[in-house]
């Protein structure tokens, strides 16, 4: 069940993202990042009528420090995406995104099998690839939206955690309470941007960070079932397999290209995904 909920988190990560960053790409990101938060809320308001929960105020006070985290991770990615390569700066923050969880999960005490923790090895490393881009050779300089993809990393995973703390019978009331406060501290990144230039939203940009929010409700929705319902160090490495869709979407839609090593991450993925199974 881990891995099905994986990958449909997967897949609405990737979608999200790639809808996301394009549309960072023609409006300013706090504005994007404000309408899809906004969109993914009223996602949310949807969930937890037709999922029923219980929550308790600590519950939704871990939903409400992983929506903050969440919106600091996807503002710092729609930033990465829309000034670099698609296909390098979804999959460098997704596999930080992939190892803090992992890491805390070990350390409060998961044990996965042995075939289990080669797949989840098997799948960071497979990020690493997708990661690399063409024509990369070890030891250049870090370029500035890489290093804005390694902080998306670090915001996404540590609100994986709090996600992970919340109690099974809150239901999805978590999901609503992070939504809310993202939609907060959107707003709040609209009013710093507004004082230094025009905030403008076309209609292409505002149809794809509607869908965009959509997308990223669906995959913490998604999330917040796997790591209830089976180990956080094998849900979280199938989660950030979500690159694979953003590269793919963007080879097919942007025409960016895909080198044979990140095909090969592909590959590896695939991999992964049969070990984690198989344990």
């Amino acid at each position: 069940m881990g891995i099905i909920v994986g990958l449909c988190a997967a897949a609405c990560f990737g979608s999200g993202d790639f809808l996301g960053g394009r549309a960072s790409r023609d409006a300013p990101t706090p504005v994007v990042l404000f309408v899809a938060q906004l969109s993914a809320a009223l996602g949310a308001v949807v969930l937890v009528l037709v999922f029923a929960g219980s929550p308790i105020g600590v519950d939704l006070a871990y939903g409400a420090g992983a929506g903050l985290l969440n919106v600091i991770g996807l503002g710092l990615l729609y930033q990465g995406l829309a000034t670099g390569r698609m296909g390098v700066v979804a999959p460098t923050a997704a596999v930080v995104a992939a190892v803090i969880p992992v890491i805390w999960g070990l350390a409060t005490g998961e044990q996965p099998g042995t075939l289990v923790v080669v797949g989840v090895a098997v799948a960071v490393i497979a990020g690493g690839l997708i990661s690399r881009e063409t024509g990369e050779v070890g030891g250049g300089p870090v370029s500035r939206s890489v290093v804005t993809a390694l902080c998306a990393g670090v915001g996404l995973g540590a609100s994986l955690v709090l996600y992970a703390k919340t109690g099974s019978d809150s239901g999805l009331w978590p999901v609503l309470s992070a939504r809310i406060v993202a939609v907060g501290a959107a707003a709040v990144a609209i009013l710093v941007v507004s004082r230094s230039e025009p905030i403008r939203l076309g209609a292409i940009p505002r149809r794809l960070a509607i869908i965009a929010g959509v997308f990223d409700v669906g995959a913490s929705a998604f999330l917040l079932y796997g790591v209830r319902n089976d180990l956080t160090v094998v849900v979280a490495p199938i989660a950030a397999l979500g690159p694979g869709f953003t590269v793919m979407l963007a080879w097919k839609l942007l025409h960016e290209p895909v080198s044979r090593v990140q095909v090969v991450g592909l590959a590896l993925a695939l991999v992964g995904l049969a070990l984690i199974a198989a344990g």
